[in-house]
């Protein structure tokens, strides 16, 4: 099993590569993150007690995850 996730040591980076130093933005990504990855944890658990595969519910929530759209498209 795949070390968990540390959120505490990702630098978030903007669309040129620069460091996103804005404490209050970095406390807003931590929590999001946090928030996510407890739902997530919720869900997993919920379903492997219903009796749904793992690895199956696992992709499903990396299909999500890749299938979100952003609507705030790059502006030149």
């Amino acid at each position: 099993m795949e070390e968990p996730l540390s959120i505490e040591k990702i630098v978030w980076r903007g669309p040129e590569g620069e460091v996103i130093a804005c404490v209050e933005k970095n406390k807003v990504m931590r929590e999001n993150l946090e928030e996510l990855r407890q739902i997530a944890q919720d869900a997993l658990e919920d379903a492997v007690l219903m009796g749904c595969d793992e690895q199956q519910v696992r992709e499903a929530l990396s299909v999500l995850m890749l299938s979100l759209v952003n609507p705030y498209p790059h502006r030149e």
